[in-house]
């Protein structure tokens, strides 16, 4: 994996928009599309801002971008706490993204199990068959889940399908997830990290073993897919040099 520790949360804003921009044109150029799976949650949401404004905005191509839900509470996509409501307020109104390039979870659907296997022809349709996203967003967790994948969960066991409904960490707290099939089949993975309660946690992922106790530890089946942009405040240097890593002066981790 490829990690990068940035001083300050603007910074990994700044370094994540860039890097997304990067792989939007690459891509576009290449096959003429970008299709990107978002998170959701309060890190990326500088990232968001800095594409849909500024000298970032003019760089992509947007008609060509589509866009999918890494994962999504039940809720409609209007309550505070929707992924795709606060993706549509930061980034895709304001770059007045058409609402047919956005494939979005139906959160608010009274059946989440039929809402997954209707998002999950969607993203098929769209994306072929293993889905070939060219980019997915995620954030990690304390407790070291990623998108809708919690520890002790019954869909991290998933290896058929590629979007499920889940449970939440609270009771009640149902979710539609990407599971890992889907994931480790993208191109590009990207994962964003902000806050210091996540440093040991970051730490015990890039460091983890065989026996993928953290959810998030299952990145590692992506190899150099995967690029870590990580938050100083997070005090998670992962690679040491005792352990083959080496850092620049860009702070780029390379193992």
């Amino acid at each position: 994996m490829r990690a990068r520790v940035l001083p300050d949360a603007e910074a990994l804003a700044d370094a994540a928009a860039r890097e997304f921009v990067d792989a939007a044109k690459g891509d576009i150029a290449l096959r003429g599309r970008f299709l990107v799976a978002l998170a959701g949650g309060r890190t990326p949401v500088a990232m968001y801002e800095r594409l849909a404004s500024g000298p970032l905005r003019d760089e992509v191509d947007w008609p060509r971008v589509e866009f999918f839900t890494g994962d999504e509470r039940a809720v409609p996509q209007d309550h505070p706490d929707s992924n795709i409501g606060m993706a549509r307020r930061t980034l895709l109104d304001p770059l007045g993204i058409d609402t047919a390039r956005v494939h979005r979870m139906r959160g608010e659907a009274a059946d989440l199990d039929e809402a997954a296997r209707a998002y999950e022809e969607e993203l098929l349709r769209v994306a072929g068959t293993p889905p070939s996203l060219d980019l997915v967003l995620l954030g990690i967790g304390a407790d070291g889940h990623t998108a809708s994948l919690f520890p002790g969960m019954e869909a991290l066991s998933e290896t058929n399908r590629w979007v499920v409904a889940s449970d939440g960490p609270a009771p009640g707290s149902r979710r539609l997830t990407l599971t890992f099939p889907a994931i480790l089949a993208a191109r590009r993975i990207m994962v964003l990290v902000s806050g210091a309660d996540k440093g040991e946690t970051v730490r015990a992922v890039m460091h983890g073993g065989a026996l993928r106790a953290l959810p998030a530890e299952r990145l590692h089946d992506a190899g150099s897919r995967v690029t870590w942009l990580v938050e100083a405040a997070a005090r998670a240097l992962a690679f040491r040099a005792d352990q083959g890593g080496h850092a620049d002066s860009a702070g780029r981790q390379d193992r």
